[in-house]
């Protein structure tokens, strides 16, 4: 028998299998959470508690199948089984998080990232050999959608309500007519959002991913805003100048010059305007983010936000990037005044004034 296997700690080899055969459970589970999702099954189960056969006849699906995904579902706590009846359930937090595109939480949205850093392992693995990047608009189409759903849900949540609110002065502007840009605005849901709640102000979303910014503008259409338009340009490329408000929303760390993206923001600025720096919450420090919100960040960050940076040869500031980090590039881009207006479990809300 050799010296490892003596000493071997079995408790501790016990207790690490046992997170690892949880971690192997949730993996192998995330194209089911987006099979779920494409086929209605959660949004079916919200309605109604449903049996095997019940949830395949409403969602028009084949019954083995949908009774091997209801066993797994139940055995990760995404549903609710009661054996007294043999029907599967939705809670009310299950409900929310699931089939509730206007909740505080799209986790269906958030799968359709994982989804797409599996379309691009390839790359993944050889920018980890050759320290190149993979640009935004080189991912599957996944990862745009994903990101509008999960994000969505979050400045559903909290923009309105909380984040805009903690800024000096800020709803006060944008209640009487103010001029907003939005840089790194993907598909626009926060510029839409914004627009909605206030009509007297205008909002300009930019974007270097020209199919974004198609959506967006569709998406601006469909909802009826006159206030609110889409415009293809990199964060150092748009020319209008007198901004009230300019935010960033989870999108800084990404680009391949920060510091130029803020600098050209705090030209862009009218002198008395703000600049919104929304994050991922991150600690200065690795220890800080070594929890679950930390590993996910640590993530998408390894496999979406470094490679972004990298591609323009950016200092790849990731996701995880942390506020005095933050509060660096933004003084060095020529803001003098730099606080945490608020935060989230999941972002740090930041405001930057000249």
């Amino acid at each position: 028998m050799s010296d490892t296997q003596t000493t071997l700690d079995h408790d501790r080899l016990n207790q690490f299998l046992g997170a690892a055969v949880v971690d192997l459970g949730a993996a192998i589970s995330a194209s089911l959470v987006l099979v779920g999702d494409r086929l209605g099954f959660y949004k079916a189960l919200a309605q109604a508690p449903a049996t095997p056969a019940e949830l395949a006849a409403r969602t028009g699906t084949h019954e083995r199948y949908v009774r091997e995904w209801l066993g797994n579902q139940a055995a990760g706590g995404y549903v609710q089984y009661d054996p007294a009846d043999g029907r599967y359930r939705l809670d009310q937090a299950q409900a929310l998080c699931l089939a509730d595109p206007g909740g505080p939480v799209d986790l269906p949205g958030a799968y359709y990232l994982i989804e797409a850093t599996f379309h691009a392992l390839d790359r993944t693995v050889e920018n980890f050999r050759s320290g190149r990047g993979m640009e935004w608009g080189e991912h599957h189409a996944c990862l745009f959608h994903g990101t509008e759903r999960f994000f969505r849900a979050g400045y559903n949540a909290h923009l309105l309500g909380e984040w805009l609110p903690a800024l000096e002065g800020v709803t006060a502007k944008l209640e009487q007519g103010a001029k907003v840009a939005d840089i790194g605005c993907g598909h626009g849901a926060s510029t839409v959002l914004m627009a909605h709640a206030y009509p007297r102000s205008e909002f300009i979303g930019y974007d270097y991913h020209a199919e974004s910014i198609r959506i967006a503008n569709e998406r601006a259409a469909a909802a009826g805003l006159g206030n609110a338009r889409f415009e293809v340009a990199d964060a150092t490329g748009y020319a209008a100048r007198g901004f009230d408000l300019i935010a960033f929303f989870d999108c800084l760390h990404d680009m391949g010059d920060p510091v130029g993206a803020a600098r050209h923001a705090r030209q862009a600025l009218a002198d008395d305007g703000t600049c919104l720096l929304v994050e991922p919450f991150a600690g200065d420090r690795v220890e800080d983010n070594l929890n679950p919100v930390g590993r996910v960040y640590y993530g998408a960050s390894s496999q979406i936000c470094v490679p972004v940076s990298l591609a323009r040869n950016g200092p790849a500031l990731g996701a995880q990037a942390g506020e005095a980090r933050l509060r660096q590039v933004m003084t060095e881009a020529g803001f003098s005044r730099f606080r945490r207006a608020t935060e989230t479990p999941f972002n740090l809300v930041l405001e930057a004034r000249p």
